[in-house]
């Protein structure tokens, strides 16, 4: 499988998706047909009709004890061919439980490409000349690895990835990418993280072209961290001396190589934007050549559309990449595509991956390949990597929305078990996301408020049962008096309701089996304190994702006990939209 990073290759690549992917699986079966986990169903063979009639679909809870028997020191071709030398976590926030999976560092390497051909295409559009005349601005960060048992690490994916020799030793070119050192980054306090983040940015302000992270959600965490702490910036430019508090020695000597001394020049203009009243398009006045925020923003991020656009006077929102814990998938060839039409393009030379319908029925014989999936239509991912997993379900709901060559184009739907239901009725991500657009626009237009976080749940403690949506609202001008008013707060209720499918319109409007849709708005800070509990649970604020639907109690006492005020919907929705 060749990994070189070169758009002329691109083309060849996805022309010839077919073949490409048989070689894949071929070699992977190779690698893995004697394994434990493999040899009952295939004994020994690597034939692909053979693997796709014996090999079942399974989901991670069946190939957890394999993977479990590794981590606690059995030898690693219980699973795979190849050595297990770390394990990757996934974080939680969606299947409410953490998963673990097994790599080596062939998955860095495939990281490392699939982000290098991605900044090839995206560079491509927008001409950013990062690392030569420009750099990012970036928000990553990393936590202290756990150990298994058997004393193998435990960590992130991009943690691996920051913390690898891949990563350590790149070209002296990439060196210069990001505005923060990489000492800045590898420091494992989040808060001295973050501050020397931000300082490093100012400082280079001019320099700085492209606002990066992983999700949209740690872009706007920096931004409310920048809102807390731009004084003590300002003072720190002005100085030439980071804050004391900054105590990580190889941190704050990074950082302060970087300021270079005083500048009380640029203490001043930072000071000057910063005190306005309203922080619409901080991070274009503040850093008045960024092209273009570079972040996840499809799925549960697009709650963040609206706080990022009004952050940057409407700064593109490029959504790069799409990969998972156990698996990497494809890039966006398409940067400039709106936040909505984001679709990604399967690269056919990292995994394995086959496309379970998502109306099958139980019928697992309509799986079928990459090149076969149809325009339109809506799948599962499969998947069968290099590491161990092999027909694995993943729990994404994908839609074909094209063709690049011979290779499809997938938008990204939402999380297969994310739904909320009273009745029967099933109320979907996509529905969520859908309803949740039109409602923002309500309040957009008749407050001075922008929605910060929300999450829902079906409460069915009474009868009958209701959706409640968690709102956490903040004032777009500083000096702005927060006030809430209940007529608007009902319409978006009502705007909700709306935009649900007809079955849950029938059973509200005509048959009265769901009652009136409830938002409950929540103090400034809730959804912060919602992120602590799911990290205390072993989350990491990179792979943070503020939950669709909440099911644990422990989350829903963390955000009943914020609550300010509540509104209902005032009318049923109509029947016939």
């Amino acid at each position: 499988m060749s990994l070189s990073v070169d758009l002329k290759d691109l083309d060849v690549l996805i022309s010839n998706a077919k073949k490409i992917q048989d070689d894949v699986l071929k070699e992977i079966l190779t690698l893995n047909a004697n394994t434990e986990y493999l040899q009952r169903f295939l004994h020994g063979s690597s034939d692909k009709d053979l693997f796709k009639k014996n090999v079942p679909v399974v989901s991670y809870d069946d190939v957890r004890p394999y993977i479990e028997r590794v981590a606690n020191g059995e030898p690693s071709d219980v699973i795979s061919g190849g050595p297990i030398t770390r394990f990757l976590r996934s974080s939680g926030t969606t299947g409410g439980k953490q998963k673990i999976f097994p790599m080596n560092d062939k998955h860095i390497e495939m990281l490392g490409y699939l982000l290098a051909l991605s900044s090839l295409v995206t560079s491509k559009h927008f001409s950013d000349n990062v690392g030569e005349e420009g750099k990012k601005m970036g928000f990553h960060y990393i936590r202290t690895e756990s150990t298994t048992p058997s004393g193998l690490l435990v960590s992130t994916a991009l943690a691996s990835f920051f913390m690898s020799d891949y990563f350590k030793n790149r070209p002296s070119k990439c060196n210069s990418e990001y505005t923060s050192p990489d000492q800045v980054i590898l420091c494992p306090d989040i808060n001295q993280s973050v501050y020397c983040h931000l300082l490093c940015g100012l400082s280079q302000r001019d320099k700085v072209v492209v606002v990066n992270a992983t999700f949209a959600y740690v872009v706007v965490q920096a931004i409310n961290a920048l809102q807390i702490y731009w004084k003590e910036l300002c003072s720190n430019i002005r100085s030439g001396h980071v804050s004391e508090w900054i105590t990580d020695l190889e941190c704050r000597n990074s950082v302060s190589s970087i300021l270079r001394g005083p500048n009380p020049e640029l203490a001043d203009v930072i000071e000057q934007e910063c005190s306005h009243t309203s922080w619409e398009g901080i991070i274009t006045r503040l850093w008045p050549r960024a092209k273009y925020i570079q972040c996840a923003i499809t799925g549960q991020m697009t709650q963040y559309i609206p706080t990022l656009e009004f952050y940057s006077n409407k700064l593109p929102i490029v959504s790069s990449t799409y990969g998972s814990s156990e698996c990497l998938f494809g890039i966006n060839m398409d940067p400039l595509s709106k936040p909505q039409d984001v679709s990604y393009t399967f690269l056919p030379n990292i995994s394995y991956v086959e496309f379970l319908p998502v109306d099958h029925e139980g019928d697992m014989n309509s799986i079928v390949d990459l090149v076969d999936v149809k325009l339109g239509c809506y799948y599962e991912p499969v998947i069968t990597n290099y590491f161990g997993l092999h027909r694995c379900l993943i729990g994404d709901i994908l839609q074909v929305t094209g063709f690049y060559n011979n290779t499809p184009h997938f938008r990204f739907v939402g999380r297969k078990n994310v739904v909320l239901s009273v009745n029967v009725e099933t109320t979907t991500e996509e529905h969520l996301l859908k309803a949740m657009a039109r409602a923002t626009l309500v309040l957009d237009q008749s407050t001075n408020l922008m929605l910060t976080g929300f999450t829902c749940y079906a409460d069915i403690s009474t009868f009958p049962g209701h959706y409640v949506f968690y709102w956490e609202l903040k004032a777009k001008d500083v000096n702005y008096v927060f006030e809430l008013d209940e007529n608007v707060l009902a319409k978006c209720c009502y705007a909700l309701e709306e935009s649900f499918d007809a079955l849950y319109r029938k059973l509200r409007s005509k048959d009265g089996l769901i009652g009136a849709l409830e938002i409950r708005v929540v103090q400034q800070g809730t959804f912060d304190s919602l992120m602590e509990y799911f990290i205390s649970q072993g989350g990491f604020i990179t792979q943070y994702k503020t939950p669709l639907c909440i099911k644990s109690s422990e989350a829903l006492a963390v955000l009943e006990n914020k609550v300010l005020a509540r509104f209902y919907s005032k009318k049923n929705p109509a029947l016939d939209l």
